[in-house]
């Protein structure tokens, strides 16, 4: 009987071996991946969750640097050493590492039997028709903007005018619609209001300039002309020939600037915003002290997250889409267009560099990340820890499981933020009818709200911050025309940015006796770099019409 209990031993023991040697054969080699990230951003806890189960399901580990710089500064940077990083998100300069041959051309491995979810990603509705370079080449994957199934909005996610909710709270849930009223509020209740119960002055309105934040100074005037955001340019998509122009030495951008200055010499916009970088403005809107800004949801969220961690309630900011006031617009009334249907990010994303020892195993981590079950763990997290399945089937969150996807340093802890965001992923809603995205979720967005959001809408007259917008338009044939890429003309393109970087911030905090002849020199100034920049972005917007309808 002994004899025979040895053998079994041996026997198991045997079979463990070769299950383990088999295991450790089929394991995937592991691999440091290096990554730069276009953007500011903080590194992800050692021990987090998503990171160490890709490391141990697909033998992939990150090491991310992050923007601390200049953008294109940092870009050329790279491009000046002799190994670029794996996966490099060009942010807005993609074009940089494109035009320089630091990407690869993803076409070569993507294909309907090797990688189906990623085909079905871009081919789906021909989309590939539309991402190709000119040279026929793919070399970013659109990181935002592919929908699948249906579109679910909740909250508007891009440019707005941003508002604290206990200034609107203080004019009895009075919404401000247009520039006028939305400056007028603020100058009121600064009056009433100058600092916060620690002591600290309000500052009425903040601009960001810092890099590519810029849109903060530039973006307004489309916006307040009704148009959703088309970058630099205004196009006229009612007329065939698609009149495309710079707006900002247009007279109705004179408008919004003479605000501003009226606004600066009232001491509503403090001079120090001018200086400020991407941190420190952060710092500010997270500290609760600055009432409003022109920006992109997407970017002061966090603001708004340490708010909501703070209990600050008060301060968090409502996106407001304003327009114009009749008078700046030969007495037109202006419909508003801030939200934009579902456009591909074009060129923004992670792209794989020419120096990466292995593109395949960067695209099949792509096409694993573009599963359903990686999509949810990366976008909801782990069934019965981050969400819930109700009767009905809909994915629900408690109140402590929302809080915390808003608290930084969970965050750090229980996603992949870094990765997640430069990568390929399913939006819109799932085969079942739930949201891809927990926030787009109707119920959830409501019944996570604090109570003190749910009674401060309800006095607008509102269910959710959607509602304060117009429904998405239709897309336009060209995307948005921010994508255009400008490196042909690079020159004018610069001159043209240099001069707005420059005037404008003069222009805001002038005399206000000096606007006029301010504003005349910096039209002199930019009137070269502003025709060659129309002219050339109303052929590309051409092109681009033309392509869809091949």
């Amino acid at each position: 009987m002994k004899k025979m209990l040895a053998v079994l031993l041996a026997l198991a023991m045997m079979t463990a071996a070769v299950t383990l040697a088999a295991a450790e054969e089929d394991a995937p080699e592991l691999i440091t991946v290096t990554v730069f990230r276009g953007s500011e951003g903080e590194q992800p806890a050692a021990d987090n969750r998503i990171y160490r189960k890709i490391e141990e399901e697909l033998g992939i580990r990150f090491d991310i640097r992050f923007l601390t710089g200049e953008l294109d500064e940092t870009l050329v940077e790279i491009l000046s050493g002799d190994t670029y990083p794996d996966l490099i998100d060009g942010a807005n300069s993609a074009q940089i590492l494109e035009d320089a041959g630091a990407l690869i051309d993803l076409l070569p491995y993507i294909s309907e039997d090797k990688t189906p979810n990623l085909y079905k990603h871009l081919y789906t509705d021909n989309r590939i028709r539309q991402l190709l370079r000119d040279d026929g080449k793919l070399y970013i994957i659109p990181n935002y903007g592919i929908n699948y199934n249906s579109r679910s909005l909740t909250f508007s996610n891009g440019p707005a005018f941003f508002l604290q909710k206990q200034v609107i709270a203080w004019n009895n849930y009075q919404v401000p619609t247009t520039l006028n009223a939305y400056f007028d509020l603020i100058e009121r209740f600064m009056a009433a209001n100058p600092e916060t119960p620690d002591g600290i002055p309000y500052k009425g309105f903040a601009i960001l300039c810092d890099d590519w934040h810029r849109y903060c100074l530039v973006n307004p005037v489309q916006h307040l002309m009704g148009r959703p955001n088309d970058g630099d340019v205004i196009v006229d998509i009612s007329t065939p020939e698609y009149k495309t122009e710079t707006f900002i030495n247009q007279p109705y951008a004179k408008a919004y600037y003479a605000k501003l200055n009226e606004a600066f010499n009232k001491g509503l916009i403090p001079e120090e915003t001018f200086r400020w970088n991407h941190d420190q403005y952060m710092r500010k809107l997270s500290g609760g002290t600055v009432l409003g800004v022109f920006d992109q949801n997407w970017n002061i969220a966090p603001a708004n997250d340490v708010l909501y961690t703070s209990v600050k309630f008060e301060n968090t900011y409502l996106a407001l889409p304003l327009v114009y006031d009749p008078e700046y617009v030969d007495g037109q009334k202006i419909e508003e267009h801030y939200v934009n249907g579902a456009v591909m990010n074009k060129d923004r994303g992670f792209g794989i560099s020419v120096t990466c020892p292995y593109p395949e195993r960067l695209i099949a981590m792509m096409e694993t990340f573009l599963s359903d079950e990686w999509q949810l763990l990366f976008q909801w997290g782990i069934e019965g820890e981050d969400y819930y399945v109700d009767e009905n089937g809909r994915m629900r969150m408690t109140l402590e499981q929302f809080l915390a996807q808003a608290d930084p340093e969970w965050k750090l802890a229980n996603r992949a933020a870094a990765i997640w965001e430069g990568c390929p992923k399913k939006q819109g809603t799932m085969d079942d009818g739930n949201a891809w995205t927990p926030i787009e979720q109707r119920e959830i967005y409501y019944d996570q709200l604090t109570d003190y959001d749910k009674e401060f809408l309800a006095a607008c007259g509102k269910e959710l911050p959607v509602d304060f917008f117009n429904p998405p338009i239709e897309p336009a044939p060209y995307g948005e025309a921010w994508q255009i890429d400008k490196d042909p003309i690079d020159m004018d393109y610069m001159d043209f940015k240099q001069i707005e970087d420059e005037r404008l911030p003069e222009i805001i905090m002038c005399n206000p006796d000096e606007l006029d002849a301010e504003w005349d020199a910096f039209i002199g100034e930019i009137e070269h770099s502003a025709a060659v920049y129309t002219e050339y972005m109303q052929q590309e917007i051409l092109k681009l019409v033309a392509k869809t309808i091949e």
